[in-house]
């Protein structure tokens, strides 16, 4: 058996040496939250941080990851959808059909890491993954939300029929 260090753990796996890691993350170790979207490389349905590197997952052979390399995935980020990137997508109702939400989410987390006051133009050169559903404007409104650290004074609450606000 191989280990990858998955989310914080050590995790166990069987798999020939060329499987896509995409593969081991979602059949063997039930991590469904990272997509198949194109298989090669091309959407970034698939990403995850490899050491804090968004990596496409559905073309990196498994057998290229070392047992101490750390990989995140979207249900790694928060336990609860808590991280400050997800309550924005969600505040600003960024998904449409959502398939390729988990890649976006996962380039946006590591583009905020290096650049925390991202401009227009380090979103556009960060943001390669592709959107089907064409949330771009949206997607970029939630990067800048988290980056000025206030969706309020944004002017992009929004009001919930339960009186609450996001």
């Amino acid at each position: 058996m191989a280990r990858l260090n998955v989310n914080g753990a050590s995790r166990e796996f069987d798999a020939e040496a060329d499987t896509p890691l995409l593969w081991v993350l979602r059949e063997q170790l039930g991590l469904t939250g990272t997509k198949y979207g194109c298989g090669i490389a091309a959407c970034g349905a698939c990403t995850v941080h490899l050491d804090g590197v968004p990596t496409r997952s559905c073309v990196r052979p498994v057998s290229t990851v070392g047992p101490s390399e750390k990989i995140v995935t979207i249900e790694g980020l928060s336990a609860d959808g808590s991280h400050p990137v997800q309550r924005a997508w969600v505040a600003l109702d960024v998904p449409q059909c959502g398939y390729c939400q988990s890649g976006q989410v996962m380039a946006a987390v590591a583009l905020l890491r290096d650049k925390p006051h991202p401009t227009d133009a380090d979103i556009d050169a960060a943001m390669s993954n592709i959107c089907r559903c064409g949330t771009y404007n949206r997607i970029r409104a939630a990067i800048h939300a988290v980056a000025s650290g206030d969706l309020k004074s944004a002017g992009l609450a929004i009001q919930h029929a339960d009186g609450s606000t996001t």
